[in-house]
């Protein structure tokens, strides 16, 4: 399964708020089996919202957007998942009764649009909050408040799996530059792929489906690069 993950926000685009969302979600779905191949941030305009999960929409299996729900002005994510899709918002009597039965909130205590979802979508009620998510096929929108995000995850977390990726991690004591040979004779010796990150050392990350093979590629990169 191979997944988008998108964030909304002027904010974030600002440097005003740290886009640790993506970061979350990206680490449960990893965990689970999903390639992620497009983190992207677009801020709160509809058409931007529109543009790139119309392209995710038809490049990916699934896409998951975390953002810019509500009624207020600059929540505009609902508004861009329906014109996405083609389709107009109006106001999901599920969600609506949820937040009734479950929030104790009375119809009139919710700001007009709070409930508004594109026609057909499904309702993710929040369990810590009040603006609801939504799944309209493969697409998943969920809130922008990191514990909102969160709590609605785990209602839909048993739909996102793979195939297991393993990771084995060797620490080489050596310039990324001078290691580049040997990455590239690692890569044709073993179905695996492999990332490096400098630092005070290089970190070498082997990733690969099958654990004794990654577990083999480890111990071969090892035997032939200097080790902190």
């Amino acid at each position: 399964m191979q997944a988008a993950i998108v964030t909304v926000g002027d904010e974030l685009l600002a440097g005003e708020t740290t886009d640790t969302n993506a970061t979350w979600l990206a680490q449960q779905l990893v965990g689970r089996g999903v390639d992620i191949q497009r983190i992207t941030t677009v801020p709160d305009r509809v058409a931007d919202i529109a543009r790139v999960v119309n392209e995710h929409h038809a490049e990916y299996d699934v896409v998951l957007i975390t953002g810019g729900l509500g009624p207020t002005h600059d929540d505009r994510t609902m508004a861009g998942v329906a014109a996405a899709f083609g389709r107009s918002l109006k106001l999901n009597d599920d969600a609506q009764s949820w937040l009734e039965t479950h929030g104790g909130y009375a119809r009139d205590d919710l700001a007009a649009g709070t409930t508004d979802l594109p026609a057909g979508a499904q309702p993710l009620h929040n369990d810590v909050g009040v603006a609801p998510g939504c799944v309209l096929e493969s697409v998943y929108v969920l809130p922008g408040v990191p514990a909102e995000m969160k709590a609605m995850f785990e209602r839909i977390e048993a739909d996102f799996s793979g195939p297991q990726t393993h990771v084995a991690t060797v620490t080489a004591d050596e310039p990324e530059s001078a290691l580049l040979n040997r990455f590239e004779e690692l890569r044709d010796r073993f179905d695996v792929t492999v990332g490096s990150y400098p630092g005070e050392y290089v970190r070498v990350k082997i990733r690969g489906q099958n654990e004794n093979t990654v577990n083999e590629a480890a111990r071969w990169l090892t035997e032939r690069v200097e080790t902190a």
